[in-house]
């Protein structure tokens, strides 16, 4: 084996699976291999890191060259994978389940369920799978997959440590004269990420237990019409002083808000990993997520989990966390041991040994 190319549906070199592809570039070529990253969408910034997927050609290329695909939707990238004669690996990083878009964006749906057809159909055709989470691994091998392995995310929370913005953090700071926490969620304002949830769950915080409390949903914008619905909604619960959508911020500004923030609060409906947790356990912010999908592995007991997420729940548990100060430092001491697990380094390591052990099944 010589080379490992990998192709993405989109490659944006900010986002979670943009950041991975870039490590694992750098760790194949660490292992001597030739490695490229090709893409159907490539951002403006991203444009000299990544090449469009069909520059690779069309003639077979030499022997000893993999085709490394990253999952994450449903894409032309792997039909024209599947029609290649080179052999093949998934890095999977899940699909988000369409029911949960298509009231909302039905295109989503579209390329969600399309994503999930590609998925099991590449399943005889690929060497590997490799997982994120073992969330994610349980559903390569229900989707056909006989040869899997988990490797965590690639992501260096050490390599973007950056200053708050000092502006940002002023005014989150006279925000908070006049009392009241401040909740956070970090995430795409989409509908499986249920931040209408987060909105509810405060309406009931602010009623049963702080009158000022506020709350920061921090994203970029993942549905036109979720957004629409969700300041509506906001709206409609009179809490559009207390309720802000920044939509999508620059890394100094989101660290104010991590560090302004006294509790994160993921209700989402479907993650594969969620890097925010990793992020605010790490910043020592105690968590407080709902129970689903990979979020329960990714906490490991270093956050409070909810089986139910109606309002009153979490507000119960929000109030605990905040209020309780032995249970605060335990939820922070742990959280910050448990982000640990998944630093660059270690990561890294993982997804090495993975490849490693591969190439030497393949006799590499």
């Amino acid at each position: 084996m010589s080379a490992i190319h990998q192709f993405l549906p989109t490659f944006a070199s900010r986002d979670a699976i943009g950041t991975h592809a870039l490590h694992a570039r750098r760790i194949l070529r660490g292992m001597g291999l030739e490695s490229e990253i090709y893409a159907e969408g490539i951002p403006r910034p991203g444009r000299r890191q990544a090449r469009p997927y069909r520059s690779f050609g069309r003639r077979p290329t030499p022997g000893g060259t993999w085709l490394l695909y990253q999952s994450s939707t449903g894409s032309a990238v792997a039909d024209f994978i599947r029609a290649r004669p080179e052999p093949k690996l998934v890095n999977y990083h899940n699909i988000t389940t369409a029911s949960l878009f298509a009231p909302w964006e039905p295109h989503v749906a579209v390329e969600c369920r399309e994503g999930r057809r590609q998925l099991r159909e590449m399943a005889g055709e690929v060497e590997l799978g490799i997982a994120v989470s073992s969330f994610n691994e349980a559903e390569l091998r229900q989707a056909g997959y006989r040869d899997t392995a988990v490797a965590p995310v690639l992501v260096d929370l050490d390599g973007a440590d950056v200053e708050p913005d000092p502006e940002v953090l002023a005014r989150l700071g006279r925000a908070k004269r006049d009392g009241g926490s401040d909740w956070l969620f970090v995430g795409r304002v989409a509908p499986h990420k249920c931040q209408h949830d987060v909105v509810r769950a405060l309406a009931a915080y602010r009623r049963l237990y702080d009158p000022h409390a506020r709350l920061h949903l921090v994203g970029g914008a993942g549905s036109g019409a979720y957004v629409s619905m969700l300041e509506r909604y906001v709206a409609a619960l009179g809490l559009a002083g207390a309720v802000t959508l920044t939509g999508s911020v620059p890394a100094a500004a989101l660290r104010s808000y991590f560090r302004s923030a006294d509790v994160f609060v993921c209700l989402s409906e479907h993650e594969g990993f969620c890097v925010p947790i990793v992020e605010a356990m790490r910043l020592s912010l105690p968590v407080v997520a709902f129970s689903s999908t990979a979020v329960p592995e990714t906490v490991a007991g270093a956050g409070v989990l909810l089986e139910a997420k109606d309002p009153a729940t979490v507000a119960a548990a929000v109030s605990r966390v905040l209020t309780d100060g032995a249970l605060r430092t335990q939820l922070v001491e742990a959280g910050v041991r448990r982000a640990a697990d998944f630093s660059l380094d270690r990561s890294a390591r993982r997804f090495t040994d993975v490849i490693g052990k591969f190439l030497a099944d393949q006799g590499a």
